[in-house]
């Protein structure tokens, strides 16, 4: 579900696309030309419009034009053109698209990608156009796609996922811990990783990552202003965290190496028996399953510490299409709570719906743990935030890793590092 962004470096071609695609845009609430009722922001359903997904042909190829099928059967006269582009070079094939004014209609973006259309008004506000949309979805999935610095909502949240905390039962218990009362608190966790590194002389981790943007967010840190344009985490309570976790590191709670380029990874510690801890996705033993099977029965989860982290792939609108009544319906019908169910059965996500609550499907466990852990995590979906700002891109969090490195190993003070970090970060931001 976590995506990069490479946008900008095509940055000069989105500018350029409002100047070839200006005289179709207006003004993105005005009503339609069209006359007649349907649409769900007003006007007639029919006629052609083009629907790009990301990356699932051949494997969901049936469940989409099954989806398609119904949608036209449902509106006489409509016609869908489908597109799925491969997963490698997406964000580049959006912006050369929008930049060549030849953005399909309705369009598979994630937060991170939607954000520089946005900026470039590109992107219809869906709410804007259809009133029921905040009613219908959870909050989180529709919060993903407002932006600070700009008004609307940008896109029908589709599918989601979230994390969740996974224990090693086995371990835990060899080294005097509980699994059915797992660390619910950081400082608890610290607790726990002292006890088991005692127990085991070292030999196993609890704790084995560092810490990141979601965690600063989890403290209470606004880590970005509210207009978008520069990072807000240098401040005491983020310090503190850094010295709380720079203890926990010169104290041997975590593996030497979590700092360095060799670091594997906690879902990797965690799958290899050297860390008893980790997060991940809802469905992490399913696969677990498969590359450690020894290891999945002994899996116990817990809901994740603090707000759980949101996960959102979304479909928005093109600010330019000229069917803007059978875009918002089909972006809407594709999103819908049995479209949503049905795709989730069939893999490892979850809906956006608020009226998928009552589906037992994700709302009730088989009694697996693999079960009772699909539980936790939709249960989670209701408070879910997407926690790290879509601003912060790949060359943002490697700054901003690298400084985290350093004040954990002692070669730059807290505050110091943050300061350092968020100065970069906003200089990145500029170019």
């Amino acid at each position: 579900m976590r995506t990069s962004s490479h946008w900008k470096r095509l940055a000069v071609a989105a500018v350029a696309a409002v100047t070839l695609a200006g005289c179709g845009l207006g003004d993105p609430n005005a009503p339609e030309d069209a006359g007649g009722a349907g649409g769900a922001g007003g006007g007639e359903v029919t006629g052609r419009v083009s629907l790009q997904t990301w990356a699932l042909k051949p494997k969901f190829t049936a469940y989409m034009e099954g989806v398609i099928d119904a949608f036209e059967k449902k509106h006489p006269g409509v016609e869908v053109e489908w597109l799925d582009q491969p997963g490698d070079g997406y964000s580049e094939k959006v912006l050369s698209q929008a930049a060549g004014g030849t953005l399909p209609d309705v369009v598979n973006l994630p937060p991170d990608f939607a954000l520089p259309l946005v900026k470039q008004k590109m992107l219809l506000d869906v709410a804007g156009a259809d009133p029921e949309l905040e009613a219908d979805y959870v909050e989180g999935g529709t919060a993903a796609y407002r932006f600070g610095g700009h008004d609307g909502t940008y896109g029908y949240p589709w599918y989601l996922n979230t994390d969740v905390n996974y224990w090693n039962s086995e371990l835990l218990t060899r080294y005097g811990l509980d699994p059915k009362k797992p660390p619910a608190t950081l400082d608890e966790l610290i607790a726990a990783a002292r006890t088991v590194k005692e127990k085991s002389g070292g030999e196993v981790y609890l704790m084995s990552r560092k810490p990141g943007l979601m965690d600063f967010a989890n403290a209470g840190v606004k880590l970005m202003s509210d207009d978008g344009k520069s990072f807000t985490f240098n401040t005491p309570e983020a310090a503190a965290l850094l010295d709380t976790y720079r203890g926990a590191f010169k104290e041997g709670l975590l593996p030497k190496d979590v700092l360095t380029e060799t670091y594997a990874g906690n879902t990797k510690l965690f799958s290899s028996g050297t860390a008893a801890w980790t997060t991940a996705g809802g469905n992490y033993i399913t696969s677990l399953a498969t590359d450690n099977p020894s290891l999945a029965p002994k899996v116990v989860s817990s809901p994740a510490m603090g707000t759980p982290p949101l996960y959102v792939q979304g479909l928005s609108v093109s600010r330019a299409t000229k069917n803007r009544a059978t875009a918002l319906a089909l972006a809407r019908w594709v999103a819908n709570a049995e479209n949503q169910a049905a795709f989730a059965h069939l893999t490892s996500i979850f809906p956006s719906t608020k009226a998928s609550a009552s589906d037992s499907f994700f709302s009730k466990s088989d009694g697996t743990n693999a079960g009772d852990a699909k539980v936790t995590a939709f249960t989670s979906l209701a408070t879910a935030k997407v926690l790290e700002p879509v601003q912060a891109n790949e060359a943002i969090k490697t700054v901003v890793n690298q400084q985290i490195a350093l004040a954990l190993n002692g070669q730059a003070g807290s505050k110091e590092a943050l300061d350092t970090a968020v100065e970069r970060a906003d200089q990145l931001l500029k170019d």
